[in-house]
C-alpha cells in the first residue's frame, strides 16, 4: 500500500530516530532520463528565445534599460543551466542511450559561462558582461584634450583601413585602446565570478570549461591548436618577412628595424588581425590583375539590401532554402542614426526557430560582400538544423560554425564575379596576377591565424592565473610579439587594457573558434571542390551553382551537434582530423615565391 507523503515522511524520520538508514532512493531509469531531456530542451527553447531577444534589443538600441533587460535573461539562463546541471548529477554512472548521453555532455559544456552557487554571483556576472559590453559598443574617443569631435569604433576604423600617415593612424590606435582601460577593473572582477562559477560546476577554470567543449580532453584539444600552428607558422612568418620589408619601404627602418617585430598600428586593421587594407603597400606586381571589386559594386548601383540579396543568391544556386520573409523585415542592415548599436557583423536565429537576422552596418565594399557570405553561412547552419532539440542546435564543434560561411567566401573570386555580372571583363590570368590575388588573400587569411590562437591563448592564461591581473597588459602583448611579431605603437602599462579593446573579449565570447575555422574552411573548400567535381587548382576553384555541393554540405549542416565534430567533419570531408594541409596546398603558389623574395633577409623577431 502506497503510504501518503507526511505518512512516509514521519516513518523516515522514526527509522531515522531509531538509527536505521532511510531507504535508498531507486536510481531514475532511461525512461525517466529522456523524459528529463525532454523538458529540459524545451525550456531552454523558452529561455533561449527570451534570452536572444534581449540580446538583440541591446545590441541594436543600446540603453541602460536594455542592457539591464539582458542581463536578467543572461541572469535567468544561467540560474536554469546552474539547476539542471544540479539535477543531471543524478544520472551519472546510468547507461544511457548515445543521444540522451551526448545531450547531458552538451548542457556541461556549451557554455561561455556557467552560474556560480551563489545567486548574487550570478547576477554580478551577467551584470559585470551587460556593463562591458556596454561600454565598449558606447566607446567614443573625443580627442587628447577630449574636445571632439568624437568618433567611434567604424570612424576610427576607417582610418586604420585607409591613412598611410603614421600620426594619424597612432592616434586613431591610441584613442580606441582607451575603451580598454575603462573596461579594465570591471574585466579583473569578471574573472573572478565567472572561475567561480567554472569551479562550482566541476572545471578548474573558465578557460577548462571553454576546451572541453571539443569532445577531447581539455589538454588534448590545447596540443591540437599548437599541431595545427606549426603546420601554418612557416608561411605566416614568410608573410611576416615579406611585410615588414615593404613595411620598411614605407616608414623607414629606424621606426620598422630589421629583426623586429611590426608597429601594430600600420597594418590596415584596429587590432591587427588582418591586413589586407594594406595590400597596395605591399602588393607584388604593381596593377597587374588589380580587380577593384569596390567601384565595380557601386557602378553596378549594389546598395546594402542588394549585397545581402547577392549573398542569399549564392545559397540559392547549391539548391538551399530561401531565406524566410521575416529575415528582411528583421535585421540590421545599416547603422540607424537615431541611436547607439554594436556595428560587428553577427548572424541570428533570435527565437531558436528559424528566426534568421544579420545584424550589420554595411558599406558597399568588397569586404563587406563577403562578410554577408559569411555571416549567411551562420545562418543557413541555423536553418539546417532548428528542428534538432534545443541542445544539438549548434554547430558540431564552433569553429565548424565560423568555418562555413568563410568555405563558401572562397569561392567569391574573381570567376565569381564575372560570372554573376559584378565583373564584365576579366584580366589575363597569368603568375604575376595569381601572385597578386593570392597576396591579397594572404593578407586575410594567413595574417589572421596566431591571432586567431592567441586572443584565448591569453584568457586560458587570465583565467588560469598564469597571467596575474597585475599583468593583464604586459601579458597580452607578450603573447602577441611571441606568435604574431607585432609590438606596441607606444609604451604600454597595466593602467591599460589593450584586450579589452577588442569585442571579444568584453562580450566573453571565445576565439580560437576563428582559428580553427581559418583551417577548416580550405578543408571544407577542398571537399566541396571534390564534390562539385573541379580538378583545377584549389584557389581557382568556386562551388557557386553546384548542386552536389549543396547537397553534402546541407547534409553535414543537418547533423548540428548531435554528433561529435569528427563524424561531421567525416561526413563532408572523409577526414577525422583538423589539418592545415588543404590551407597550405591553397597558398603554395605565394609560399614558394615568398621563399624566394625574402632570401637574403632577416626574418623573424
Amino acid at each position: 500500500m502506497k503510504l501518503p507523503p507526511l505518512l512516509t515522511l514521519a516513518t523516515a524520520l522514526i527509522a531515522s530516530l531509531a538509527g536505521a538508514a532511510p531507504p535508498t532512493p531507486k536510481p531514475p531509469t532511461a525512461e525517466e532520463v529522456k523524459a528529463y531531456v525532454e523538458k529540459l530542451n524545451a525550456d531552454l527553447l523558452q529561455l533561449g528565445a527570451r534570452q536572444g531577444t534581449a540580446q538583440w534589443v541591446k545590441n541594436t538600441y543600446i540603453t541602460d534599460d536594455t542592457e539591464r533587460l539582458a542581463a536578467d535573461a543572461d541572469d535567468a539562463m544561467l540560474a536554469y543551466t546552474a539547476q539542471a546541471l544540479r539535477d543531471a548529477q543524478r544520472f551519472q554512472g546510468l547507461k544511457l542511450d548515445p543521444q540522451t548521453a551526448r545531450m547531458l555532455f552538451l548542457l556541461r559544456v556549451n557554455n561561455s559561462l556557467l552560474a556560480p552557487n551563489d545567486a548574487k554571483a550570478r547576477k554580478e556576472l551577467t551584470e559585470l558582461g551587460a556593463k562591458m559590453e556596454g561600454l565598449y559598443g558606447k566607446g567614443k574617443y573625443c580627442g587628447k584634450d577630449g574636445k571632439g569631435p568624437c568618433r567611434d569604433l567604424e570612424q576610427l576604423s576607417d582610418v586604420m583601413d585607409q591613412s598611410r600617415d603614421w600620426d594619424a593612424l597612432l592616434d586613431a590606435w591610441t584613442g580606441w585602446h582607451a575603451v580598454g582601460a575603462q573596461i579594465r577593473p570591471l574585466y579583473v572582477r569578471f574573472v573572478e565570478v565567472a572561475n567561480q562559477g567554472a569551479r562550482d560546476n566541476g572545471f578548474a577554470n573558465l578557460g577548462d570549461l571553454w576546451r572541453s567543449a571539443y569532445d577531447m580532453p581539455p589538454a588534448d584539444f590545447e596540443q591540437d591548436t599548437e599541431r595545427i600552428w606549426a603546420q601554418v607558422k612557416p608561411l605566416y612568418e614568410a608573410l611576416h618577412c615579406y611585410v615588414r620589408a615593404k613595411l620598411q619601404d614605407v616608414y623607414g627602418k629606424q621606426r620598422i628595424p630589421d629583426g623586429g617585430p611590426i608597429p601594430a598600428h600600420l597594418l590596415g586593421n584596429m587590432w591587427a588581425q588582418e591586413w589586407a587594407n594594406i595590400y597596395p603597400l605591399v602588393e607584388p606586381y604593381k596593377g597587374v590583375g588589380n580587380l577593384d571589386i569596390t567601384a565595380a559594386l557601386k557602378a553596378k548601383g549594389y546598395d546594402p539590401i542588394k549585397l545581402v540579396k547577392r549573398g542569399e543568391a549564392f545559397y540559392l544556386s547549391l539548391g538551399l532554402d530561401k531565406l524566410p520573409e521575416t529575415f528582411w523585415q528583421r535585421s540590421m542592415f545599416t547603422k540607424p542614426a537615431d541611436r547607439e548599436v554594436v556595428c560587428h557583423a553577427s548572424a541570428w536565429d533570435v527565437t531558436l526557430h528559424d528566426d534568421l537576422r544579420i545584424k550589420m552596418c554595411i558599406k558597399v565594399n568588397e569586404e563587406d560582400l563577403v562578410t554577408i557570405h559569411h555571416e549567411l553561412g551562420h545562418d543557413y547552419y541555423y536553418h539546417a538544423y532548428y528542428r534538432l532539440p534545443a541542445l544539438f542546435q549548434n554547430g558540431a564543434n564552433d569553429g565548424f560554425h565560423e568555418a562555413i560561411g568563410d568555405a563558401i567566401a572562397l569561392s567569391v573570386n574573381p570567376g565569381y564575379y564575372k560570372q554573376v555580372g559584378i565583373l564584365d571583363v576579366l584580366p589575363p590570368v597569368n603568375q604575376q596576377a595569381l601572385i597578386n590575388q593570392q597576396m591579397k588573400d594572404a593578407l586575410a587569411k594567413v595574417a589572421f591565424l596566431p591571432f586567431g590562437k592567441d586572443i584565448d591563448q591569453y584568457r586560458w592564461n587570465v583565467f588560469s592565473g598564469k597571467i596575474p591581473t597585475s599583468q593583464l597588459n604586459a601579458g597580452w602583448w607578450a603573447i602577441r610579439l611571441r606568435d604574431q611579431g607585432i609590438a606596441p605603437p607606444v609604451p604600454r602599462t597595466e593602467a591599460d587594457f589593450d584586450p579589452g579593446a577588442k569585442y571579444h573579449v568584453p562580450a566573453n565570447v571565445p576565439y580560437t573558434r576563428y582559428f580553427l575555422a581559418r583551417v577548416l574552411q580550405f578543408q571544407f573548400h577542398r571537399a566541396l571542390c571534390r564534390a562539385a567535381g573541379v580538378t583545377g587548382p584549389l584557389y581557382g576553384c568556386s562551388i557557386y551553382g553546384n548542386k552536389e555541393a549543396g547537397r553534402r554540405l546541407e547534409a553535414m549542416l543537418a547533423l548540428g551537434a548531435s554528433r561529435p565534430w569528427p563524424d561531421a567533419l567525416e561526413a563532408l570531408t572523409g577526414e577525422r582530423k583538423m589539418d592545415g594541409g588543404a590551407l597550405l596546398e591553397y597558398f603554395a603558389p605565394l609560399q614558394a615565391w615568398l621563399t624566394e623574395q625574402n632570401k637574403g633577409r632577416r626574418c623573424g623577431w
